[in-house]
């Protein structure tokens, strides 16, 4: 049986009589068969980021001194004659990149799956409440102490939020025991203005030296990178986005509606607990770490559409891709404009993502849905 994604068309166009004539499909810019070319050439792009952002910084290290410092330790060699380079690049640059690209495919990730979970190409994980939970935790510990929530870190309390706002979203959205499209959409940004109140409440009540940390922390950053945080977000992130390849056809379905996703074998309410809880899981985590970064997950899948057509077997790791490269740009941007200062990531994701938002918008009005 084939599920694969039916082109995104345009629900409402009428011919001269009024009468409903057939879908228009809106064709992708990417030949099917230049995919393969095209994901090795996301693969080098990713890591050419990767290396420049390491290059690049207080102190500027050419790159062939990155590369072979990276293949070292990659390969379990010994430290070269210049170590302090070495400690620039592995201990303290490294990390961050790392995290850039975790958190830019994992919040990648999530949007491409909720905006097939419900139909709409505005959503992100900022539909669920997620990322308002997780920042009410983070606070509720930066602000309050670690013994407000038991003796919790900021990024396991971010989390605790997360998992929070996901059961309150998961309830709310309930409708004779099934779980509903539009009622998750609804209870989500209940649940987001609600943790937001109370987040804004506590920095009202913050010290000087709390809010600042508050203030940038909500707006995302990759500044204390460690290599010791990394370990579970990267499990997370490569087992959530395997799930989500293995449900592909169960994705594609969805873009076909209610009826015809269960006509196909689909078993719908099962599955949308499934992917509540599976991006709940990944943004959760990616937001425990990094702090509140928006737009990614609306901007970038909705560019791998455009480019690849909207088969959940092609946009997936596609956005991946371009999430991982985009975030390590972004950051190096906040790390570059006005250093030695640094600004928050929150900031030039809102820059680039609000307009496309808006640009969004104004095209799904005029052509209809665009998953």
């Amino acid at each position: 049986m084939n599920l694969r994604a039916p082109a995104a068309t345009n629900p409402g166009a009428e011919d001269d009589g009024g009468r409903k004539r057939a879908p228009t499909p809106r064709p992708h810019v990417l030949p099917a068969r230049l995919f393969p070319l095209f994901v090795a050439f996301l693969i080098a792009t990713a890591v050419c980021s990767a290396l420049v952002a390491l290059s690049i910084g207080a102190v500027n290290i050419p790159l062939g001194n990155v590369w072979r410092v990276v293949l070292r330790h990659l390969t379990g060699r010994p430290a070269g004659q210049n170590r302090v380079q070495d400690r620039i690049i592995w201990n303290f640059r490294a990390p961050r990149v790392v995290m850039a690209l975790l958190v830019g495919s994992g919040l990648s990730v999530v949007g491409t799956a909720l905006q097939a979970l419900v139909r709409n190409p505005l959503a992100d994980s900022y539909i669920l409440g997620v990322n308002q939970g997780a920042a009410l935790g983070a606070v509720l510990v930066i602000v309050l102490g670690s013994g407000a929530l038991g003796g919790l870190s900021v990024s396991a309390a971010a989390f605790l939020g997360a998992i929070v706002a996901l059961i309150m979203v998961f309830l709310l959205g309930q409708r004779s025991g099934r779980s509903n499209p539009t009622r998750l959409i609804l209870a989500g940004v209940a649940i987001g203005h609600l943790f937001s109140s109370a987040t804004s409440y506590l920095e009202i009540h913050a010290n000087t030296s709390a809010l600042a940390g508050v203030v940038f922390w909500l707006l995302g950053s990759f500044s204390g990178a460690k290599w010791s945080q990394l370990g579970v977000p990267a499990v997370v992130m490569l087992a959530s986005t395997t799930w989500l390849m293995l449900q592909r056809r169960g994705l594609n379905a969805l873009l076909m509606g209610d009826e015809s996703a269960a006509a196909l074998g689909v078993n719908l309410n099962r599955f949308r607990v499934e992917l509540l809880i599976v991006c709940a899981l990944l943004s959760g985590t990616m937001v425990s770490i990094a702090g509140s970064i928006g737009f990614v997950g609306i901007l970038v899948p909705h560019v791998a559409r455009l480019l690849v057509g909207a088969d959940h077997r092609r946009v997936l790791p596609v956005a991946a891709l371009m999430g991982a490269s985009y975030l390590v740009w972004v950051d190096l941007a906040a790390r570059m404009l006005e250093k030695p200062a640094e600004l928050p990531i929150g900031i030039f994701t809102a820059l680039l993502g609000a307009p496309f938002f808006l640009w969004l918008m104004k095209r799904r009005d005029r052509r209809g849905p665009v998953v």
